[in-house]
């Protein structure tokens, strides 16, 4: 290879790695300032800073943007704004985000530059904050229709796993606000059937407990109370039986009740891990990935593989994703009206559900990883085996050769894993009802910290008989 092919190299190779070195960033630290400024409660500037990231503009980032958007409005209490955007969002999940051209991408460069298109528990979070949001302005229509809207997602998700016990294939919580936006309307059928649901996605595990929260002792009571209210007296002896507990009814205040959720923490954040896997034949004959440890093993998908010969590749490297929790800053709370007080149980464990779900599918990304991977080093061998003896007068092609070192460059440096999710999103929900008094309420929350600090709110509710609903974050 002649000097002035290494001049030649230097100048388009170099910026290569500057470009794709500098890409290497997280999804989190690219959008850092937006998610502190989350953290302190400062949503305007937060809003504000969203507007102006640029990476979040880009067309593959598109639903991620709506999302955010979304989320960040309600915040800022622009329920009307935050529908547009989370409407919208589930408009681009409706019509389908993957295309013969993200495919190529996601095969020839990384998953990051693909679109991205949501993880399955985010797609339920859009139906509750839409729901939220039209029952804020007042739009039972449209918050019913969502409530239908989540039965359909259930439907999707359940179909998408083939309802397999050890899968994400529905969620309780949004079926438990499914039965209380159809409470909130009167239709204590529907409301029946839903928490009935929720209860049943509880009790298929041996504990009760669904991805980190056990079967709230609330919803237990509804589920009871809307077979009573249906008539339904067989299920009610059933469940009372199931719940190891006697039902007794009673009337909700003068003044309708209070359902109030405490969103607590921010959600976890994802992060790359880099993994060297081998490439080695078993004892069939048929290659496999093992990692350093052996203690993982993936049989290559031979299809996608192709005709390429794989016996002189060693080694791939391999960029993955892995969620980091951050423990919420509050560990506690409660809720206090005139002399009584009110407790919360958990709804809802988005951390859980971000740390399993991503392992769920693991085996299954990996594979294919792995074998894209493999054919990209099959190819960098067929340039440097063509670039042997090919050049002028018997000696190595040079630019095969150079070729071939810029496919093995661009493999190293391009490997990135995609480390994009909804990061506004708490790490906990959890709820609790309350009877309310005519005209103003004055509720006391109190939030307790892991070293002891408290920290006390007033939320004002009037009450006007019906079941409302309240939102409160501490994302922190």
């Amino acid at each position: 290879m002649n000097k002035q092919y290494f001049k030649t190299s230097k100048i388009w190779i170099l910026p290569g790695v500057i470009f794709l070195m500098f890409g290497c960033a997280s999804y989190h630290n690219r959008v850092a300032s937006y998610y502190q400024k989350i953290a302190a409660g400062d949503y305007q500037a937060a809003e504000q800073d969203l507007t102006k990231n640029a990476l979040l503009k880009k067309p593959r980032n598109k639903l991620l943007y709506l999302m955010e958007m979304g989320r960040v409005s309600q915040l800022n209490g622009e329920y009307e704004a935050s529908n547009r955007y989370l409407n919208e969002a589930d408009r681009l999940l409706e019509i389908g985000l993957s295309n013969a051209k993200d495919a190529v991408v996601g095969a020839l460069v990384n998953p990051m530059n693909q679109n991205y298109k949501g993880e399955d528990f985010e797609k339920f979070m859009l139906h509750y904050y839409k729901a939220l949001n039209y029952i804020y302005l007042h739009n039972t229509e449209d918050a019913i229709v969502e409530a239908r809207r989540i039965t359909l997602q259930s439907q999707e998700q359940t179909d998408k796993y083939n309802n397999r016990k050890n899968r994400y294939s529905t969620d309780a919580f949004s079926l438990m606000l499914q039965g209380l936006i159809y409470e909130r309307d009167g239709d204590v059928n529907n409301a029946f059937i839903a928490y009935r649901n929720a209860v049943e996605t509880y009790l298929k595990s041996d504990d009760s407990t669904y991805y980190g929260t056990p079967l709230p002792s609330s919803l237990k009571y509804d589920v009871m109370r809307m077979a009573y209210l249906n008539g339904f007296h067989s299920e009610l002896q059933y469940f009372e039986k199931k719940f190891h507990t006697s039902y007794t009814h009673y009337t909700p205040g003068p003044g309708g009740e209070l359902v109030l959720f405490w969103e607590n923490g921010l959600a976890p954040i994802k992060e790359q891990e880099d993994i060297i896997f081998s490439l080695i034949k078993g004892d069939d004959g048929d290659f496999v990935f093992t990692n350093a440890t052996g203690t993982i093993f993936i049989p290559l998908d031979r299809h996608a593989a192709g005709s390429f010969n794989l016996n002189d590749i060693h080694s791939v490297h391999i960029a993955l994703p892995k969620y980091v929790s951050k423990l919420p800053y509050y560990t506690d709370a409660e809720l206090k009206l005139d002399s009584s007080t009110y407790y919360f149980e958990k709804a809802e464990d988005i951390n859980e559900l971000a740390v399993t779900t991503l392992k769920q599918r693991f085996a299954k990304e990996l594979g294919t990883t792995l074998t894209r991977l493999a054919v990209k080093k099959g190819a960098e061998y067929v340039l440097k085996e063509t670039a042997k003896g090919t050049g002028k007068n018997g000696k190595d092609n040079a630019l095969l050769e150079g070729l071939g070192f810029g496919v093995q460059l661009y493999g190293l440096l391009s490997e990135k894993a995609d480390t994009r999710n909804w990061q506004s999103l708490p790490s906990q929900i959890a709820y609790t009802r309350v009877p309310l008094k005519p005209g103003e309420n004055k509720l006391l929350i109190q939030l307790t910290s892991s070293d002891g600090q408290s920290h006390t709110d007033t939320i004002r509710v009037k009450g006007n008989g019906s079941l409302q609903f309240y939102s409160y974050s501490s994302l922190r």
